[in-house]
């Protein structure tokens, strides 16, 4: 499904326009200046990321849904009423993108369980003050903490990924999920208990589910080059 360009062949926004607003941004992606929406996926690909991560667990299956999702947004922006933020927003959009894909491989089951956060289960130096040991250790804690979140019913796993690992406040999660603010801070609790016991031991604070530079760059030339 995607599509990509070389990077040569992408007009990049020039860094002057990276302090506009999202609403500022969005006026003139509307009134034409369509080379700015880049800004707007930049900005936000990290908490989309995450949000579609919840849902689908392959790596092209995540960036197709998160093309659709730039897409669609970028059709519908007329629509956005500036109610939520935007990212909020577009995280609805990518929601409904993942489960249309899990509906399609008829992989859609009914979950009900929850999701952790990483720097509420202990503490490392930073990374750029690791020695190569500590570089190793940190990384399998990582790799141990995200297997067990995968573990974790979609629905918590959804919860965990915007209000701890992206910090989204509770009202904007219940809008993205379609939640009560009562059953997001209920998901939560029970999320964290469910880890609490499968990684306790892995002393990590580290950004789970990063979505690379490269990553970033292919979407964004693929969106781009179809605006």
């Amino acid at each position: 499904m995607r599509k990509s360009l070389p990077m040569e062949a992408i007009q990049l926004v020039p860094n002057r326009h990276s302090q506009l607003s999202d609403k500022e941004v969005l006026i003139r992606v509307l009134s034409g200046e369509k080379a700015l929406y880049e800004i707007l996926m930049r900005r936000h690909n990290q908490t989309l990321y995450r949000a579609i991560r919840s849902y689908l667990q392959q790596g092209e299956d995540v960036e197709d849904a998160m093309q659709e999702t730039y897409l669609k947004a970028f059709a519908k922006l007329d629509q956005f009423k500036g109610e939520s933020a935007f990212s909020t927003w577009l995280v609805r959009i990518g929601i409904n993108e993942a489960l249309q894909q899990l509906r399609r491989s008829r992989m859609l089951r009914v979950h009900a369980d929850p999701d952790v956060r990483l720097d509420q289960i202990g503490q490392l130096p930073d990374r750029e003050q690791m020695n190569p040991e500590q570089r190793t250790i940190h990384g399998e804690q990582r790799r141990l903490l995200e297997q067990a979140m995968d573990k974790l019913p979609a629905n918590y796993r959804a919860v965990y990924m915007l209000r701890e690992v992206e910090g989204m406040s509770v009202a904007d999660t219940a809008h993205c999920l379609e939640l009560s603010e009562s059953n997001v801070k209920v998901r939560l609790h029970r999320a964290k208990d469910m880890l609490k016991e499968t990684i306790w031991k892995y002393h990590a604070e580290a950004p789970a589910f990063e979505f690379g530079s490269a990553h970033c760059d292919r979407l964004v030339e693929s969106v781009m080059a179809q605006i």
